[in-house]
């Protein structure tokens, strides 16, 4: 097995998640299109490694436990780290592929299949909603694994439209939250609104960790992730947006491109929305913690 191979193996294996339970919190619905829709809660959830899509660990059982907390939704609307580019755009495929976006990993990984359905209603739902980002639908892309490696474990049967959107790597981390709260309505239509990234994601700093065996969590990476839990316990999405700007925010983040999932979840979601941690705790100095409202 190659070096490569070794780490990913490594980092995927290391680290111990707490998990809870939350209920769930239904919403009343406001036309008579919604009236049998529950109000879906927003979920954001640490990825970590693309291996956790094949190991029995902390990490993938946290997420099957995650899943069996949800009702089923309508549809998935998922903003992954790994759709980072120069625009706003949604998977318009009837049947997005999955995307192994990723290299030097076992063989066994690259056959993982997510055969989920698209929604080209929803897509251009989205589309109108963020007419003003002149968002648009498009089929060059599909589901990567920031959604599949998690998805297959909430929504084994790919029983689910799901349709990714892109994040524009050329907006403010403000301008994340907003999109999020454009896209708050869905979630009175049956849309489960699922974000993928990482509170705390220094590849680098991770990798040079197993290179050393040196698995001490940070502590800039530590406290990185409680501020974060205090700004979501206080319904505070510009506290977030504004974290990831200072010189904590660089080093928890040298690409910010694990932590902006966060802010558009962070946005879709109310005061009202209980905030709960399903999942927490790190995998080397990569924080695996996923977060619940509602």
């Amino acid at each position: 097995m190659r070096r490569r191979q070794v780490l990913a193996l490594a980092l995927a294996s290391l680290g111990a998640a707490a998990c809870g339970r939350s209920a769930a919190d239904k919403g009343k619905s406001k036309t008579m299109e919604q009236r049998n829709s529950p109000r879906m809660p927003v979920i954001f959830v640490g990825h970590g490694s693309p291996m956790n899509a094949v190991l029995d660990n902390a990490w993938s059982q946290g997420f099957t436990e995650l899943g069996g907390q949800l009702e089923k939704p309508k549809a998935i609307l998922a903003v992954s780290a790994h759709w980072y580019v120069p625009g706003t755009f949604l998977t318009g495929n009837a049947q997005p592929k999955t995307i192994h976006d990723f290299g030097g990993f076992p063989r066994e990984l690259y056959e993982i299949q997510y055969p989920a359905r698209g929604s080209t209603d929803l897509a251009k739902r989205v589309s109108a909603m963020l007419a003003s980002r002149s968002a648009e639908p498009r089929d060059d892309w599909g589901l990567d694994h920031g959604t599949w490696s998690v998805l297959r474990f909430l929504r084994p049967q790919a029983d689910v439209p799901v349709v990714q959107l892109s994040i524009d790597h050329r907006l403010p981390p403000s301008d994340h939250v907003a999109i999020g709260r454009a896209l708050q309505p869905l979630r009175d239509e049956g849309v489960l609104i699922f974000g993928s990234g990482n509170i705390v994601h220094n590849l680098r700093h991770a990798i040079r960790g197993l290179q050393t065996g040196d698995q001490t969590i940070p502590e800039w990476a530590a406290a990185f992730d409680a501020n974060a839990v205090r700004a979501l316990e206080q319904h505070d999405a510009a506290a977030l947006a504004r974290m990831i700007e200072g010189d904590a925010g660089r080093m928890a983040h040298p690409s910010p491109d694990h932590y902006f999932p966060l802010l558009y979840t962070a946005g879709a979601a109310s005061d009202a929305d209980a905030v709960s941690f399903p999942i927490s705790g790190f995998d080397s100095s990569i924080s695996m913690r996923a977060v619940r409202w509602g």
